[in-house]
Protein backbone atom coordinates (compact mmCIF):
# COMPACT_ATOMS: atom_id res chain seq x y z
CA UNK A 1 0.00 0.00 0.00
CA UNK A 2 1.38 3.26 -1.17
CA UNK A 3 0.43 6.38 0.73
CA UNK A 4 0.97 9.70 1.45
CA UNK A 5 0.59 12.48 4.01
CA UNK A 6 -0.47 15.86 3.89
CA UNK A 7 -0.85 18.35 6.90
CA UNK A 8 -2.01 21.59 7.81
CA UNK A 9 1.01 22.84 8.96
CA UNK A 10 0.25 23.72 12.94
CA UNK A 11 1.53 21.85 15.53
CA UNK A 12 -0.45 19.25 16.31
CA UNK A 13 -1.25 18.37 12.71
CA UNK A 14 2.57 17.95 12.17
CA UNK A 15 3.12 15.53 15.01
CA UNK A 16 0.86 13.63 13.59
CA UNK A 17 1.85 13.25 10.84
CA UNK A 18 5.00 12.52 11.79
CA UNK A 19 3.00 9.67 14.30
CA UNK A 20 1.42 8.37 11.40
CA UNK A 21 4.97 7.84 9.78
CA UNK A 22 6.16 5.85 11.83
CA UNK A 23 3.10 3.58 12.66
CA UNK A 24 2.91 3.08 9.01
CA UNK A 25 6.88 2.38 8.66
CA UNK A 26 6.04 -0.73 11.36
CA UNK A 27 3.01 -2.00 9.48
CA UNK A 28 5.38 -1.53 5.98
CA UNK A 29 3.31 0.53 4.53
CA UNK A 30 5.06 2.60 1.22
CA UNK A 31 5.14 6.41 1.63
CA UNK A 32 5.46 7.70 -1.92
CA UNK A 33 4.60 11.13 -3.04
CA UNK A 34 4.59 10.74 -6.58
CA UNK A 35 2.26 8.12 -7.33
CA UNK A 36 0.12 7.31 -3.54
CA UNK A 37 -2.62 4.98 -3.77
CA UNK A 38 -3.71 6.91 -0.70
CA UNK A 39 -3.60 10.37 0.32
CA UNK A 40 -4.30 11.10 3.67
CA UNK A 41 -5.29 14.94 4.14
CA UNK A 42 -4.32 15.77 8.35
CA UNK A 43 -6.25 19.25 9.56
CA UNK A 44 -9.95 20.60 8.01
CA UNK A 45 -11.40 20.46 5.26
CA UNK A 46 -9.17 23.12 3.80
CA UNK A 47 -6.25 20.75 4.52
CA UNK A 48 -8.28 18.18 1.84
CA UNK A 49 -8.62 20.51 -0.54
CA UNK A 50 -5.22 21.47 -0.76
CA UNK A 51 -4.96 17.79 -0.79
CA UNK A 52 -7.10 17.14 -3.69
CA UNK A 53 -5.44 20.19 -5.62
CA UNK A 54 -1.81 18.54 -5.05
CA UNK A 55 -2.84 15.43 -7.03
CA UNK A 56 -5.76 17.16 -9.03
CA UNK A 57 -3.80 15.48 -11.81
CA UNK A 58 -3.91 11.72 -10.82
CA UNK A 59 -7.85 12.06 -9.26
CA UNK A 60 -8.45 8.91 -11.00
CA UNK A 61 -5.66 6.50 -9.85
CA UNK A 62 -6.20 7.60 -5.48
CA UNK A 63 -8.17 8.13 -2.92
CA UNK A 64 -8.40 10.08 -0.10
CA UNK A 65 -8.66 9.66 3.21
CA UNK A 66 -9.33 12.68 6.36
CA UNK A 67 -7.95 13.21 9.89
CA UNK A 68 -9.88 16.23 11.61
CA UNK A 69 -7.47 17.64 14.21
CA UNK A 70 -10.07 20.37 15.46
CA UNK A 71 -13.88 20.90 14.57
CA UNK A 72 -15.09 17.44 12.74
CA UNK A 73 -14.58 18.24 9.65
CA UNK A 74 -16.92 17.39 6.85
CA UNK A 75 -14.72 14.78 4.38
CA UNK A 76 -12.87 13.58 7.93
CA UNK A 77 -13.57 10.07 8.62
CA UNK A 78 -10.82 9.69 11.31
CA UNK A 79 -10.18 11.32 14.68
CA UNK A 80 -6.71 12.56 15.76
CA UNK A 81 -6.57 9.40 18.19
CA UNK A 82 -7.25 7.31 15.96
CA UNK A 83 -4.31 7.04 13.80
CA UNK A 84 -3.44 3.59 14.96
CA UNK A 85 -6.51 2.36 14.65
CA UNK A 86 -6.67 3.50 10.31
CA UNK A 87 -2.82 1.88 10.47
CA UNK A 88 -3.81 -0.94 10.76
CA UNK A 89 -6.99 -1.22 8.49
CA UNK A 90 -4.63 0.09 5.94
CA UNK A 91 -2.33 -2.79 6.55
CA UNK A 92 -4.61 -5.62 6.99
CA UNK A 93 -3.40 -5.99 10.23
CA UNK A 94 -4.39 -9.39 11.63
CA UNK A 95 -5.26 -10.73 8.03
CA UNK A 96 -2.69 -11.34 4.82
CA UNK A 97 -4.02 -8.78 3.23
CA UNK A 98 -4.65 -5.06 3.67
CA UNK A 99 -8.44 -4.07 4.20
CA UNK A 100 -9.88 -3.27 0.72
CA UNK A 101 -11.79 -0.24 1.47
CA UNK A 102 -15.08 1.00 0.50
CA UNK A 103 -14.31 3.35 -2.56
CA UNK A 104 -17.03 5.83 -2.50
CA UNK A 105 -16.89 8.62 -5.49
CA UNK A 106 -18.36 12.38 -5.24
CA UNK A 107 -18.91 14.83 -8.12
CA UNK A 108 -16.75 17.36 -9.07
CA UNK A 109 -17.04 20.71 -10.79
CA UNK A 110 -15.72 21.37 -14.51
CA UNK A 111 -14.68 25.09 -15.17
CA UNK A 112 -13.68 27.02 -18.59
CA UNK A 113 -12.75 30.20 -18.05
CA UNK A 114 -12.28 32.64 -21.16
CA UNK A 115 -10.45 35.76 -21.10
CA UNK A 116 -9.50 38.43 -23.21
CA UNK A 117 -5.67 37.05 -22.47
CA UNK A 118 -6.52 33.34 -23.06
CA UNK A 119 -8.75 30.50 -21.60
CA UNK A 120 -8.25 27.98 -18.99
CA UNK A 121 -9.76 25.16 -17.51
CA UNK A 122 -10.04 23.89 -13.63
CA UNK A 123 -11.70 21.03 -11.52
CA UNK A 124 -13.36 22.49 -8.17
CA UNK A 125 -14.42 19.99 -4.78
CA UNK A 126 -16.31 22.20 -3.37
CA UNK A 127 -17.66 25.89 -5.09
CA UNK A 128 -16.77 28.45 -7.58
CA UNK A 129 -17.48 31.95 -6.38
CA UNK A 130 -17.69 34.99 -8.45
CA UNK A 131 -17.87 38.14 -6.61
CA UNK A 132 -16.96 42.15 -7.73
CA UNK A 133 -14.02 43.76 -6.29
CA UNK A 134 -15.18 47.49 -6.64
CA UNK A 135 -18.58 46.80 -6.39
CA UNK A 136 -22.00 45.39 -7.44
CA UNK A 137 -21.17 43.14 -10.70
CA UNK A 138 -23.62 43.03 -14.00
CA UNK A 139 -23.63 39.34 -15.44
CA UNK A 140 -25.64 37.34 -18.17
CA UNK A 141 -26.40 33.75 -17.05
CA UNK A 142 -27.53 31.62 -19.80
CA UNK A 143 -28.30 27.69 -19.11
CA UNK A 144 -27.64 25.42 -21.66
CA UNK A 145 -27.16 28.24 -23.78
CA UNK A 146 -30.55 30.01 -23.54
CA UNK A 147 -30.05 33.15 -21.61
CA UNK A 148 -32.15 32.83 -18.33
CA UNK A 149 -31.36 36.12 -16.36
CA UNK A 150 -29.70 39.37 -16.27
CA UNK A 151 -28.03 39.18 -12.49
CA UNK A 152 -26.54 42.48 -10.02
CA UNK A 153 -25.91 41.56 -6.91
CA UNK A 154 -22.71 40.99 -4.83
CA UNK A 155 -21.84 37.56 -7.34
CA UNK A 156 -22.46 33.84 -7.24
CA UNK A 157 -21.76 30.65 -6.12
CA UNK A 158 -21.69 27.38 -8.29
CA UNK A 159 -21.16 24.45 -6.11
CA UNK A 160 -20.99 20.44 -6.02
CA UNK A 161 -22.94 18.54 -4.42
CA UNK A 162 -20.48 17.87 -0.65
CA UNK A 163 -19.44 21.43 -1.60
CA UNK A 164 -23.51 22.36 -0.95
CA UNK A 165 -22.83 22.30 2.83
CA UNK A 166 -19.98 24.69 2.63
CA UNK A 167 -20.32 28.67 1.27
CA UNK A 168 -23.91 27.08 -0.70
CA UNK A 169 -25.56 26.37 2.76
CA UNK A 170 -24.98 29.86 3.96
CA UNK A 171 -26.49 31.64 1.03
CA UNK A 172 -30.01 29.51 1.69
CA UNK A 173 -28.77 26.79 -0.93
CA UNK A 174 -29.69 22.88 -0.10
CA UNK A 175 -28.01 20.45 1.39
CA UNK A 176 -27.44 17.88 -1.54
CA UNK A 177 -26.79 14.02 -1.32
CA UNK A 178 -23.60 13.60 -3.59
CA UNK A 179 -24.98 10.51 -5.07
CA UNK A 180 -27.22 13.17 -7.04
CA UNK A 181 -25.09 14.50 -10.02
CA UNK A 182 -25.70 18.15 -10.12
CA UNK A 183 -24.48 21.62 -9.79
CA UNK A 184 -26.06 24.18 -7.63
CA UNK A 185 -26.51 27.92 -8.23
CA UNK A 186 -26.68 30.39 -5.52
CA UNK A 187 -26.82 34.26 -6.01
CA UNK A 188 -24.77 36.55 -3.69
CA UNK A 189 -27.29 39.80 -2.35
CA UNK A 190 -28.74 40.04 -5.50
CA UNK A 191 -30.67 43.37 -6.42
CA UNK A 192 -34.37 42.56 -6.81
CA UNK A 193 -36.37 45.70 -7.57
CA UNK A 194 -39.14 47.11 -9.74
CA UNK A 195 -35.62 47.70 -12.36
CA UNK A 196 -34.14 44.86 -12.01
CA UNK A 197 -34.97 41.20 -11.16
CA UNK A 198 -33.02 37.63 -10.79
CA UNK A 199 -34.56 34.38 -9.68
CA UNK A 200 -33.66 34.81 -5.96
CA UNK A 201 -33.70 31.13 -5.58
CA UNK A 202 -30.87 28.52 -5.44
CA UNK A 203 -31.02 26.62 -8.72
CA UNK A 204 -30.24 23.03 -9.49
CA UNK A 205 -28.86 21.69 -12.81
CA UNK A 206 -28.65 17.61 -13.47
CA UNK A 207 -25.26 16.59 -14.99
CA UNK A 208 -25.99 16.87 -18.88
CA UNK A 209 -26.82 20.33 -18.42
CA UNK A 210 -24.50 23.32 -18.44
CA UNK A 211 -24.86 27.05 -17.48
CA UNK A 212 -22.44 29.94 -18.48
CA UNK A 213 -21.52 33.10 -17.03
CA UNK A 214 -21.24 36.28 -19.31
CA UNK A 215 -19.45 39.61 -17.69
CA UNK A 216 -21.52 42.47 -18.85
CA UNK A 217 -19.64 45.41 -18.14
CA UNK A 218 -15.93 46.48 -18.00
CA UNK A 219 -15.73 45.15 -14.01
CA UNK A 220 -12.92 43.88 -11.86
CA UNK A 221 -13.83 40.13 -10.32
CA UNK A 222 -12.46 37.90 -7.79
CA UNK A 223 -13.00 34.16 -8.96
CA UNK A 224 -12.69 31.70 -6.44
CA UNK A 225 -12.45 28.23 -7.12
CA UNK A 226 -12.31 26.29 -3.61
CA UNK A 227 -9.39 28.35 -1.51
CA UNK A 228 -7.84 29.39 -4.90
CA UNK A 229 -8.33 33.09 -5.95
CA UNK A 230 -8.17 34.34 -9.18
CA UNK A 231 -7.91 38.10 -9.71
CA UNK A 232 -9.52 38.75 -13.25
CA UNK A 233 -10.55 42.23 -15.20
CA UNK A 234 -10.93 40.82 -18.65
CA UNK A 235 -13.34 37.99 -17.83
CA UNK A 236 -15.57 37.29 -21.07
CA UNK A 237 -17.03 33.99 -19.64
CA UNK A 238 -17.40 30.57 -17.58
CA UNK A 239 -19.37 27.79 -18.08
CA UNK A 240 -19.88 25.38 -15.47
CA UNK A 241 -21.44 21.71 -15.74
CA UNK A 242 -20.78 18.38 -13.49
CA UNK A 243 -17.15 16.81 -14.50
CA UNK A 244 -16.60 13.29 -15.29
CA UNK A 245 -14.17 13.17 -13.06
CA UNK A 246 -14.73 12.14 -9.58
CA UNK A 247 -12.77 12.22 -6.56
CA UNK A 248 -12.99 9.02 -4.33
CA UNK A 249 -12.29 7.97 -0.73
CA UNK A 250 -12.07 5.58 0.89
CA UNK A 251 -14.77 4.19 3.61
CA UNK A 252 -12.48 2.00 6.02
CA UNK A 253 -15.88 2.19 8.08
CA UNK A 254 -19.10 3.32 7.46
CA UNK A 255 -20.16 7.07 7.74
CA UNK A 256 -23.17 7.72 5.98
CA UNK A 257 -23.30 11.34 4.55
CA UNK A 258 -26.46 12.85 6.47
CA UNK A 259 -24.65 11.22 9.85
CA UNK A 260 -21.50 13.43 8.80
CA UNK A 261 -23.91 16.40 8.19
CA UNK A 262 -25.69 15.76 11.45
CA UNK A 263 -22.41 15.24 13.29
CA UNK A 264 -21.27 18.87 11.45
CA UNK A 265 -24.24 20.54 12.47
CA UNK A 266 -26.42 19.61 14.67
CA UNK A 267 -24.45 17.94 17.53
Amino acid sequence: MRYYVLDRGDELSIKLAEQFHKLAAERNLELDAKSPEIVISIGGDGTMLHAFHTFIDQIPNLAFVGVHTGHLGFYADWKADELPALADYMCGAGSAEPHKPRIVKYPLLELEIHKKSGSSSHIALNEFTLKGVDGTVVIQVDINDVTFEMFRGDGLCVSTPSGSTAYNKSLGGAMVHPTIEALQIAEIASINNRVFRTMGSPLLLPKHHHCDIFSRKDQRLLLTIDHNNIPVDDLISVRCQVSDKKISFARYRPFPFWNRVREAFLI
